[in-house]
């Protein structure tokens, strides 16, 4: 099945734009791939930051810098004091890997790339305000809307939490995000109503002991055992003592120490990411994880030092917000593209949003039709179906046009 086709007739609400024109499209495909080619960190989207105000204000709207100095946010459409914005977010960093494909906008910037779709969502929102800011000059767009430009997503705790309190949702009463999905293809989205990703804080351990001889283990602490059993218990330990319905989840990803064979160490570092699904379980997570360590680590005569990063909650889809998603996909492409989807053990700083106003995120099919190569996320390969962009514009300005009712 095409990209355009689908196994329903599509709503024929007049409120909605035809397919976007074939000019609007290569632009926004070029614009894409300008990002994809300067990646920049957290924080460090200045040259991004200048690329949309820039185009934005050449469609004649008026778009602020966050207090931050990247990231930005403009209002589109009829301001009436009461009625509140829906807040469309793209989120705008990269990730600190290199760009391994093959390709004519493979990121131009060593060890740097737009390698999680940041670049796709920035320009889904930028897109989808051409299209408002149109249909706002032409009287169309029933209630305001507000683009979100967000920096800073890949930083624990993610640069949402800034953004919240510099006052990006005074005056928003819904919020709704898309996230690349390499495993849905191109021309659909995938749907949950309640928790879509997971939990995602930051561990680092140091274990300490008086070092020796590994001749004499007995006579000292035998740090790296120490260790060892820090790294396969504290996950058991815990796997028993939460509800294993929550899902946490406490995974190792570095692990240093020692610098002979023949002499046991003084010092030992680790690094996990905690994981879990569901907000209960993430508030207790620090207490249960601090005891689990403390209580391996004390087993083996090490001492323990933790350090136990917040990083971000669950991203729950509100469900009125999910069911418009839903509506402005069908409305737009038919029921045929919209799929149920699960939810994942990644983070995402989306959450800190709907802590404070009712929102969803989708997920967006980049995959293109009939490849069936494995693809991830944040790995140096990763690349999408730029088809991918339109769907989501149509997504966002359905949504923004059938979003008749004031919260």
């Amino acid at each position: 099945m095409s990209l355009d086709e689908t196994d329903a007739t599509p709503s024929a609400d007049a409120a909605l734009p035809g397919a976007l024109p074939d000019e609007l499209r290569a632009e926004l495909i070029a614009f894409r791939r300008d990002l994809h080619m300067h990646p920049e960190l957290g924080n460090c989207e200045f040259r991004t930051t200048a690329a949309l105000k820039a185009r934005l204000e050449k469609a004649g709207l008026t778009p602020r810098v966050l207090p931050s100095g990247t990231g930005l946010i403009c209002d589109i459409g009829p301001w009436d004091g009461v009625t509140p914005a829906l807040a469309l977010r793209g989120d705008i960093d990269a990730l600190p890997i290199p760009d391994t494909k093959t390709v004519p906008y493979r990121s131009t910037v060593p060890d740097r790339a737009h390698a999680c779709g940041h670049d796709v969502h920035t320009t889904v929102v930028l897109g989808a305000g051409l299209v408002l800011a149109e249909l706002a000059r032409e009287g169309r767009l029933r209630r305001p809307v507000r683009l979100l430009f967000q920096p800073a997503e890949e930083v624990l705790p993610g640069g949402a939490a800034d953004a919240v309190d510099g006052g990006v949702l005074d005056g928003v009463g819904r919020i709704l995000a898309l996230h690349c999905d390499p495993k849905v293809e191109v021309g659909r989205i995938g749907l949950r109503t309640g928790p879509i990703t997971s939990a995602c804080d930051r561990l680092e351990v140091s274990l300490d002991g008086p070092g020796g001889h590994t001749a004499r283990p007995h006579l000292t602490t035998d740090l790296v055992t120490a260790t060892a059993k820090v790294i396969t218990e504290v996950p058991a330990l815990l796997a028993r003592r939460v509800d294993a319905r929550s899902g946490l989840a406490v995974t190792w990803g570095r692990v240093e120490s020692g610098h002979a064979c023949n002499v046991i160490p003084q010092h030992a570092e680790l690094s996990a990411t905690v994981r879990c699904l569901d907000l209960p379980a993430w508030y207790a997570a620090p207490d249960l994880v601090h005891a689990a360590i403390d209580e391996i680590a004390t087993l083996h005569r090490a001492k323990s030092e933790i350090n136990y990063i917040r990083g971000v909650p669950p991203v729950v889809n509100e469900e009125t917000s999910t069911e418009l998603l839903r509506d402005a996909m069908v409305a737009r492409r038919g029921s045929y593209a919209v799929e149920d989807t699960e939810q994942s053990l990644g983070g995402e700083d989306f959450s800190w949003y709907l802590e404070k106003v009712p929102g969803a995120m989708a997920r967006l099919g980049v995959r293109r039709v009939g490849d069936t190569t494995r693809r991830d996320l944040h790995a140096g390969d990763f690349d999408v179906d730029e088809g991918a962009i339109a769907v989501g514009v149509e997504l966002f300005t359905a949504a923004a046009l059938l979003d008749r009712n004031v919260l």
